[in-house]
């Protein structure tokens, strides 16, 4: 069974990005974060805009709509996590504009400039990427923003003299730094800013010179076609110009007063995309559009925007409209063409482990192909069914096998599906899209696998596209199924190490509460941030009974956070919103579910092999949680059952002192082959000690035959000769199998006399002798040993009479305690256990019994195999007849 997806948006814990945009323009990019409630909230634009704009027409702005220069920003809480999170936008940003080979300078001096802003103001951080293609030479500059200015930059910049045998200093060379990587770097002051910056020029030859080659030097007025629509702060139109009405076929009489959205197909572009009115709302905007012509088609159009400044009634929109197809319009990245091919190719020439290599090839896909997310499909068990290996874009929390209709072994073509919705909903629901591109990996006429593009929007792809994608997949097909098989006899004998150390652990482990622990700390780290263990009960009832996070300082919250179910699916449950993907697994075996394993990833996909890997896992959890309810169960019973065997209180005896010692062999159990009873009858005591041969549930059914039938007989004032031979009657009748049955027993009563003390009659049916510890200090044994019962029909048992005077003690044990064997050594070898009790003079019943409890456990190191059962006695000054 897949198990169930949940799928999380990115958050702001942690220093992860809070916003980020890439743009087109000079006058800025703009960025937008997701707040707590869902709603679009739009963030400044990070370039300052001059009051001239405020003013501007629209002769002044045709000039910008050829501007040749790329933003790219992103704004950081300032904690520790930030300079991290610092060099992957930027590495992604030159990756993006095909400046990579400035990639590794430019994030060492971003990392730099960004750990100083963290260390030394403490405040948000905004970082903005500017690429300059209009004059020569082509600059890129990166500016770092922070909100302290009164921390001034003293130093020079310039790396201080290092003399042998001195040390480099550990800090204060991020400035150093940008003397010697930048060709300028300066800073800037503001009432509330302080922004870093430093310029690279780009140089000759590589990704730069495709980067700038793709960029237009110069454009003259003369052969633009701008189309200029002006809107209201209401959004209507109030200027429609001739070349907008050549364009779009409205002549001004009928745009004039329409709302601009009436006019615009208007679409965003990935999961944190403007609305209309967000991007009217913004100072400036550039970017690819569709507009309606007046036949009803679409248009393909290109889009300057510049709001203007002033009230909110009196500010403008100002579009400068040209067609989408115009060579001098800067547009988004090209699909995949030669360039993403060659670049993935490379890849497969370089000693790349293969995880690391699919996360590369499907970021440069997403990259390149401007769809909101990339994967790379590989065959799951069985062959004709395909899961994510890797992604890329807007897939948190995708996991397990994608089944349906377009991904099949027998599709051996590229497919476009510009509205997933329409017939593949299951897969749309899945993706959480409805454009797709794809190209299936063949290998030998067979399909081994699947790249795929995807898109939030319908419509956003063409067939050009799945034409780039089969020339990738063409050239990557052969390299990646070589890798794959490798990887896959790697992953295969991880597997099978991580499901043993699993089983090891889990092995012999009888509680729940341990199971659920052991689990979560199976997972965390090696596959999730944090993970949660789910139990439900045979009612049907679900708690959360164990939590673990990789970091332990964040349990307790983790906990608070995570919702507390009784009876609803896991599936219908609204998890925490957070940085981590999270996903859910349940606890099944034999058609029974024990509970759920959830888990939390910080990676935006979980690969094939991890899902199956964690489905053994569960499934093993599952069976060892079923074993310990069966345990817990058969231990229930056995609590019930002893209640029947074993007395539930030891009658009072005035004048009397006892004591009882009572510990089964076999482990878990509360009752075994051993048994003893103390209660009155009339105006003495009876007491009864017995061994049944073996241990377990068949001594335990004999050991009840036994205490019951004492204690019936006793009550019907049989002697206690006439109660073993019953008893032993009894046990002959029983034993119809021939199973030998057989039964020691120690059986006596005790009869108050007058001087004080009592009289003692006892019968031992071949049951260790019972030890006298007289108030000299003197031992002796006080019963001869007769024949076992269930042995001989026909026997016949005598009984013995002794005094136990006052302070005397009678102690009587089971073998367990004399046959304690340390090697072949014997506890009670050369009398040592009368030895032993002799050093009891003067302790109390209590103290005597604990004494040879305690000598028993420590005489060997390993733990008895027989039950230990023993019954002190102890007579007081003077008795006081019962009744």
């Amino acid at each position: 069974m897949m198990p169930k997806v949940r799928r999380r948006h990115r958050g702001t814990r942690g220093g992860s990005p809070v916003s980020s945009h890439s743009g087109t323009s000079k006058a800025g990019g703009t960025s937008r974060s997701q707040g707590d409630h869902g709603q679009p909230e739009v963030a400044r634009p990070p370039v300052c805009h001059s009051e001239s704009d405020q003013g501007a027409t629209s002769s002044d702005v045709l000039g910008r709509i050829v501007d040749t220069t790329r933003v790219s920003s992103t704004a950081f809480e300032g904690t520790p996590h930030a300079p991290a999170h610092a060099r992957k936008f930027v590495r992604q940003v030159l990756g993006e504009w095909r400046l990579s080979h400035l990639a590794e300078d430019a994030v060492l001096l971003t990392s730099e400039l960004v750990t100083n802003a963290v260390v030394h103001a403490g405040t948000g951080i905004e970082l903005t990427c500017r690429l300059d293609v209009d004059d020569g030479p082509a600059k890129l500059e990166i500016e770092v923003d922070d909100h302290l200015p009164a921390r001034t930059i003293d130093e020079a910049g310039v790396m201080p003299e290092v003399t042998p045998g001195s040390e480099v200093p550990p800090s204060g060379r991020g400035l150093a730094l940008a003397g010697m990587l930048a060709d300028a770097w300066g800073v800037t002051y503001t009432r509330t800013a302080k922004r870093v910056w430093v310029r690279l020029e780009l140089a000759d030859g590589g990704d730069g010179q495709e980067a700038v080659a793709g960029l237009p030097a110069t454009a003259s007025a003369d052969t633009l076609h701008v189309g200029v629509v002006v809107s209201d702060g209401d959004g209507l139109v109030r200027s429609w110009n001739s070349e907008a009405q050549q364009l779009l076929g409205w002549p001004p009489e009928q745009a004039i007063g329409r709302p601009l959205a009436d006019l615009v197909a208007w679409r965003g572009h990935g999961p944190y995309a403007l609305s209309l009115t967000d991007t009217l709302g913004l100072g400036r905007w550039r970017g690819e559009a569709r507009m309606r012509h007046a036949d009803g088609r679409l248009v393909p159009v290109y889009v300057s925007h510049l709001r203007t400044k002033g009230r909110a009634r009196e500010r403008r929109s100002i579009w400068m409209v040209v067609a989408g197809d115009h060579r001098y319009v800067l547009t988004p990245p090209p699909a995949p063409r030669r360039e993403a091919g060659r670049r993935i190719k490379d890849l497969l020439d370089q000693d790349m482990p293969f995880p690391e290599l699919l996360d590369t090839i499907t970021r440069i896909m997403h990259m390149s192909s401007g769809g909101d997310a990339a994967y790379v499909l590989l065959p799951a068990e069985g062959g004709n069914r395909f899961g994510v290996a890797a992604g890329a874009g807007a897939t948190a929390g995708l996991v397990g096998v994608l089944a349906t209709g377009v991904f099949g072994a027998e599709r051996k073509t590229p497919a476009m599906i510009e509205d997933l919705l329409a017939g593949e909903v299951e897969l749309a629901e899945q993706l959480r899209a409805r454009s797709l591109a794809c190209a299936p990996l063949l290998l030998a006429g067979e399909v081994t696998g699947y790249l795929a593009v995807t898109a939030e929007q319908p419509g956003r792809f063409d067939q050009e596209l799945t034409v780039s994608l089969q020339h990738i997949a063409d050239q990557v097909a052969v390299p990646l199924q070589r890798e794959r098989l490798a990887e896959q006899d790697r992953a295969h004998r991880g597997r099978l190490s991580f499901l043993a150390e699993a089983g090891e652990l889990l092995a012999g482990v009888h509680d729940e509460e341990l199971i659920a622990a052991l689990t979560a700390q199976l997972v965390v780290p090696k596959i999730a941030t944090w993970a949660a263990v789910y139990l439900t009960d045979l009612a049907g009832m679900t708690r959360l009974a164990h939590v673990w996070h990789s970091e332990e300082h964040h349990n307790a919250g983790l906990r608070k956070s995570l919702p507390a179910v009784s009876r609803a699916a896991l599936d219908e449950v609204s998890w925490p919103s957070g940085p981590e993907a999270v996903l859910s697994f349940p606890l099944l075996t034999q058609g029974r579910s024990y509970g759920t394993l959830v888990i939390g990833r910080t990676e935006p996909t979980l690969p094939l092999e991890l899902a199956d890997l964690l489905g053994d896992l569960c499934r093993l959890v599952a069976l060892n949680l079923h074993t310990a309810m069966l345990y817990a169960r058969q231990a229930t019973t056995s609590r019930v059952l002893q209640r029947s065997l074993l007395p539930m209180r030891v009658a009072p005896m005035p004048g009397l002192e006892s004591a009882v010692v009572y510990e089964p062999a076999e482990e878990g159990a509360d009752v075994g082959g051993d048994f003893y009873d103390l209660f009155t009858v009339g105006d003495h005591w009876c007491f009864a000690l017995g061994d049944v041969c073996g241990s377990g549930p068949e001594a335990a059914a004999v050991t009840g035959l036994a205490r019951h039938a004492v204690r019936l007989l006793a009550k019907e004032h049989y002697t206690v000769a006439d109660i073993l031979d019953r008893l032993n009657q009894a046990l002959m009748e029983e034993d119809d199998d021939d199973e030998g049955r057989f039964l020691s027993l120690l059986c006596g009563e005790l009869t108050p006399l007058p001087q004080g003390g009592a009289l003692c009659t006892i019968a031992s049916a071949g049951h260790p002798p019972p030890l006298l510890l007289r108030a000299d200090g003197r031992v002796e044994a006080v019963a001869t040993p007769q024949l076992l019962l269930g042995i001989e029909a026909g026997a016949r048992f005598y009984v013995e009479t002794f005094e136990l005077a006052p302070e005397d003690v009678l102690l009587c044990v089971t073998d367990g305690v004399t046959e304690r064997r340390d090697g072949a050594r014997l506890l009670d070898d050369g009398n040592g256990l009368a030895e032993l009790l002799a050093q009891c003079r003067g302790l109390s019943a209590h103290a005597i019994a604990e004494r040879v409890r305690h000598t028993v456990e420590t005489f060997a190191p390993e733990p008895s195999q027989d039950d230990v059962a023993l019954l002190v006695i102890k007579a007081a000054a003077a008795l006081r007849p019962v009744g």
